[in-house]
């Protein structure tokens, strides 16, 4: 192995790296599968960066260090490996590692390090729990970020007052909690109708987001009663063809009033849908008004106000909902989405739907309020 004999601390001098006790562990370790699963800001990053940078090729030989994403799991197979780090790997499809990596470190004996705060307990937390002395290939680690003697506990302390207990736990206490990174509960007791349609002189509430590079344009229509009726999902079709196919779905569900992603290539396609006679809104996206688009959908969700098809019926939403997640960035503040090698357009366009119809019944209450006045 590449590295073998070498003095690590006395590199680590020489580099003026000063790993805290937690990382030197790590870096004295010996098993062929190592999992690090820890608390933000903990130091993952920069052990494994350091690992990695200490087993290349000292002799003056050629080596090579390559960066991959996840995102096309194509990419990552090929030839056999030496070694691979795995940044973030509780965020992975499963099949990642069991299909692309694990397998291209048979024949060269090659070693890896799986980094990443816990998530839930899938293939990580299985892999994590065979490194606690089941399995002498495997070797794993558990500390809350507060080990970090470079952070502020009573920074971290304020976070806790801060963020959602679940939220905290799993981020900060590196907890493997049941679901925990999951932000929609109830995602298929929902799941209980069918596909229905159109009702003569009905009214329907629709969401559409659009297609940006290799995801999903996809276009959703509820009744009313919030009951998903219909779902149009499609890429690689060029914008004005998929204008026409928004605007006779929409038609077909009596002029179905549209809210649309208007941010980025949403903003021309939104005025193609206005002069093509559909009945549309914008809604720009940020962080904050996306924020209140999942919050709404969540808590829907959470209260049974909300039936979509049957899992068979509608499979994407069923991955989309139960894949979308939190996080914490770097800067402490929680964000959801899907994570990598997932789509979020189904959840998107549900979203916009719900808030559609949810704005619409404000409308309605105000006229009817302004009326009594009247």
């Amino acid at each position: 192995m590449a590295g073998r004999g070498l003095n690590k601390r006395a590199l680590f001098a020489d580099l003026m790296y000063e790993p805290h006790p937690g990382q030197l562990e790590i870096h004295d370790a010996t098993a062929p599968r190592r999992i690090v699963a820890c608390g933000v800001r903990w130091g993952k990053t920069l052990c494994a960066a350091m690992e990695g940078l200490i087993l290349r090729n000292m002799a003056g030989g050629l080596s090579e260090i390559r960066g991959k994403s996840a995102d096309n799991p194509v990419s990552l197979l090929g030839e056999g490996l030496d070694w691979v780090i795995v940044d973030e790997a509780s965020r992975l499809k499963p099949t990642i590692w069991e299909s692309h990596l694990s397998q291209r470190l048979i024949d060269k004996r090659g070693w890896a390090l799986l980094i990443s705060t816990p998530k839930g307990k899938g293939y990580l937390y299985d892999l994590f729990r065979r490194g606690q002395g089941s399995d002498s290939d495997y070797k794993s680690w558990n500390w809350p970020s507060r080990t970090n003697p470079l952070l502020d506990a009573d920074v971290i302390e304020r976070e806790r007052a801060r963020l959602p207990e679940r939220v905290f736990r799993q981020e900060y206490e590196a907890e493997f909690m049941e679901g925990s990174g999951a932000v929609f509960r109830n995602v298929r007791e929902c799941a209980t109708g069918s596909w229905q349609k159109p009702i003569p002189g009905a009214t329907y509430f629709a969401g559409l987001d659009l297609a940006k590079v290799e995801d999903y344009t996809v276009f959703v229509i509820m009744s009313r009663g919030r009951e998903v009726v219909f779902v149009d999902r499609f890429h690689r079709i060029d914008w004005a063809q998929q204008v026409d196919r928004v605007r006779a779905a929409g038609a077909r569900h009596n002029r179905a009033r549209t809210l649309c992603d208007s941010t980025g290539v949403g903003e021309p396609v939104f005025e193609a849908l206005k002069s093509a006679g559909c009945r549309v809104e914008p809604y720009p996206f940020t962080a904050r008004s996306k924020q209140a688009l999942i919050n709404n959908l969540a808590l829907l969700l959470e209260k049974h106000e909300l039936r979509r098809p049957r899992p068979d019926l509608w499979p994407e939403g069923i991955d989309e909902l139960e894949s979308f997640e939190y996080s914490i960035t770097d800067a402490g503040n929680v964000r959801t989405g899907a994570p990598g090698g997932y789509h979020d357009d189904c959840v998107i366009a549900l979203a916009l739907a719900a808030w559609q119809a949810k704005s619409a019944r404000r409308r309605f209450r105000a006229s009817v309020v302004g009326g009594a006045r009247g």
